[in-house]
């Protein structure tokens, strides 16, 4: 977590560090060997999961599923990932190496891409989307713990909010690639082959796994301290009100946007699944642009400054989205709404992850990485439910998009209410 000495410290090494990195080449030295390792991971995997992630509502809709019946898939999911995450998060908490989760979500996946390549039927889709749901619960805690303790390690020692950046810039890069591949796949009627893909990958996540493992957590001796947790709880209760409502948002790009782009708006015409899937790349490109020096900019600055700039882009993204259904050549607004969305992406990921860091207690931050990362697991479940009803219900996306608009700017309300907690790093 970030103190006065270690923002003093920061400011001096990037005033000096990263120029003679980047004049010699090798700008990654400037972090720790751990963390690099940690970034090349979460990139071979996000190259797979951007394919899937992105592109398995469009598989089904091929195969003429309702956007009820894709939806209530990815609600399962993230049904089946919630206790993965709380267990996850408990066995950190008690020395568990931050390996064993992966290893297990990699395990998962590859079950998962199997049974979803083959799918033609509700029931195949329905336990794709359950075995996905467990990689996701089992992978996320564990990833995300890996990175402070990784900042951490060697004499490169970096604050963790640095860690974020660069690990948030990995996984934005991979699931661009894997996006753009899948929309290539897609442009060549092979858009289940996302799933080769991803097996691909997860077999090169596997094979890193067990050569580089992940760090071990802290382990403490337990004290009366530690066994409270109604102080640090109530403390990270904001964060996660503001995380249920911006990770509805990624949700909503991976599950309803798909659906609304190749089913058209109100008077916007329908765009065939390869369009669609390229105007998704092109956020998640853009992504990839911002990602580092939004990230490294905004972790020089308090979280909550990052959190109200991401819910403030998340609102102006969503009314250009509402808008667009609207007007016969509303793919031009859906194209422009790609950029706030991206930059309301890009400040919240390392941030609010950072934000948990920063609240919480290190002998609780395993559980309080599952509690976070079950923000995304219950807004992946309920956001896809209420998107699928209502595109079915309205015939298009213009009543959802502007409801979205407005919940974000109302969890700006929230921003004020972040505090992280006054503690100094150990010298």
């Amino acid at each position: 977590m970030k103190t006065g000495a270690d923002a003093a410290d920061a400011t001096v090494a990037e005033g000096l560090k990263p120029a003679r990195w980047q004049r010699s080449g090798h700008w990654c030295l400037q972090f720790p060997p751990a963390l690099r390792e940690v970034a090349v991971l979460r990139l071979v995997g996000s190259i797979g999961a951007g394919g899937v992630l992105y592109l398995t509502p469009m598989v089904f809709h091929q195969a003429a599923f309702s956007a009820t019946s894709v939806t209530q898939g990815l609600a399962l999911a993230a049904l089946a990932g919630t206790l993965g995450r709380l267990l996850c998060g408990l066995l950190l908490d008690r020395g568990l190496n931050c390996s064993l989760p992966v290893l297990l979500a990699v395990l998962f996946s590859l079950a998962a891409d199997s049974i979803l390549f083959m799918a033609r039927a509700f029931p195949g889709y329905l336990l794709g989307q359950l075995l996905l749901g467990l990689a996701m619960g089992f992978y996320w805690p564990a990833i995300e713990l890996a990175v402070p303790l990784s900042c951490g390690r060697g004499p490169a020692a970096i604050p963790s909010a640095r860690g974020f950046a660069l690990v948030r810039s990995a996984d934005a890069a991979g699931i661009a690639s894997g996006a753009l591949l899948g929309a290539m796949l897609a442009a060549l009627g092979l858009l289940r082959g996302v799933y080769l893909l991803d097996m691909v990958c997860l077999g090169g996540m596997l094979l890193l796994l067990l050569l580089r493992p992940l760090p071990d957590p802290i382990r403490r001796q337990p004290s009366a301290e530690s066994h409270r947790w109604a102080p640090w709880l109530r403390a990270l209760l904001p964060l996660l009100a503001i995380a249920l409502l911006a990770t509805a948002l990624p949700a909503l790009m991976q599950s309803a946007l798909p659906l609304d782009l190749v089913r058209g708006g109100l008077r916007r015409q329908p765009l065939p699944e390869s369009l669609g899937a390229l105007l998704i790349g092109l956020q998640l490109g853009l992504l990839v642009l911002i990602q580092w020096p939004l990230g490294q900019a905004l972790a020089r600055r308090p979280v909550a400054r990052g959190l109200g700039l991401s819910l403030t882009c998340f609102a102006a993204g969503t009314a250009l989205l509402s808008l667009s259904a609207l007007m016969t050549a509303g793919v031009w607004l859906v194209l422009l709404a790609q950029l706030p969305l991206a930059v309301g992406q890009a400040a919240f990921l390392p941030i609010a992850t950072e934000a948990v860091i920063e609240i919480t207690p290190e002998e609780h931050q395993g559980v309080a990485m599952a509690l976070f990362s079950q923000c995304f697991a219950i807004s992946a479940l309920g956001a896809p439910l209420l998107a699928g009803f209502a595109l079915d219900g309205q015939g298009h996306g213009a009543g959802l998009w502007l409801a979205m608009a407005c919940l974000c700017l109302a969890g700006l309300l929230m921003v004020r209410r972040i505090r992280p907690r006054p503690q100094s790093r150990p010298a």
